[in-house]
């Protein structure tokens, strides 16, 4: 354990945490204790249509009240958008990031016409219509040009990496993703580059979070291969589903946690981690999982 540790807890304040995110924010808060590292807080609320006013201090109370807190002053990215701004102007200096003129639906009408069907929450891969300019479009968006970054930095076509707890992980991003978005039609920074930039820019190291986030990484690491960051280690956690068997979330129907008896909340949230419940204090608790988290060969 003498390589330094920066790990972070980054919700979106859409709304208050639910059970499901409370996993993630135990994990990624054991996942350094353990490491004796350095947790940071950072509200991802670069995405301001969709952030519910007042969200972010809720969240901050809610993870207070169980004990999960950091010695460092929270971050918004929102006050980071001159960051963002920079690395978008390193990628289209170097030629991998354009501008796009395509909506949505005629990326879906072209994926379509090419004998494609539409997957359920997966969006349509990006044909490369305006790669090589806009044909007399207005520019909506920006995005990255994978293949130019693959053949300039002699990449492989399928970017392998390790998952703490899934194993070895694969995805060819040009043909699964395609070219895929930085900045928004609507000027909203794109999740893919501000949480790239932001982990770099705040060193972090390790990444613990929801296993709805492992099919990001690959678009992830080959973001910070781009831009000449490195690249932390991931480890993604179980979800909680909810009735329908689905990821629980807000738009789910998840419900904000009931935190009238905090170390209840932790329990079931431990238990979705696999470790045993603690009844006796909310501190005892804490110590007894990260001895455990410390002990298990899936944390490190």
């Amino acid at each position: 354990m003498g390589v330094r540790y920066v790990g972070r807890f980054a919700p979106s304040p859409t709304g208050s945490l639910h059970a499901g995110s409370l996993v993630a924010a135990l994990a990624s808060w054991l996942d350094a204790r353990a490491h004796l590292g350095q947790w940071l807080l950072r509200i991802e609320d670069i995405d301001a249509p969709r952030c519910v006013a007042g969200a972010d201090q809720q969240i901050l109370k809610q993870l207070a009240a169980c004990g999960l807190v950091t010695e460092s002053e929270p971050t918004w990215q929102s006050r980071r958008t001159y960051l963002y701004e920079d690395a978008l102007a390193k990628l289209i200096n170097k030629g991998w990031a354009y501008p796009c003129g395509c909506s949505r639906k005629e990326i879906e009408d072209v994926y379509v016409s090419q004998g494609h069907q539409l997957a359920r929450h997966n969006a349509a891969v990006y044909p490369g219509t305006c790669r090589n300019g806009l044909h007399g479009k207005s520019a909506r968006a920006w995005r990255l040009n994978v293949q130019a970054v693959i053949e300039a930095l002699h990449l492989p076509p399928t970017l392998q990496w390790h998952d703490r707890r899934k194993g070895l992980q694969q995805q060819d991003v040009a043909t699964e993703v395609g070219d895929f978005v930085l900045k928004r039609a609507d000027g909203v920074w794109a999740y893919q580059l501000a949480v790239v930039v932001d982990d770099a820019d705040q060193g972090v190291t390790h990444i613990v979070r929801g296993e709805d986030l492992l099919d990001n990484t690959a678009r992830q690491i080959l973001l910070q291969k781009a831009l000449d960051f490195p690249t932390p280690t991931y480890m993604h956690t179980p979800l909680v589903l909810g009735e329908n068997g689905e990821k629980l979330s807000k738009q789910n129907g998840a419900q904000a946690l009931d935190l009238s008896d905090p170390l209840a909340a932790l329990n079931r949230a431990a238990g979705v981690l696999g470790l045993k419940p603690c009844e006796t204090s909310l501190s005892n608790a804490l110590n007894q999982w990260t001895q455990a988290w410390l002990s298990s060969q899936q944390s490190f």
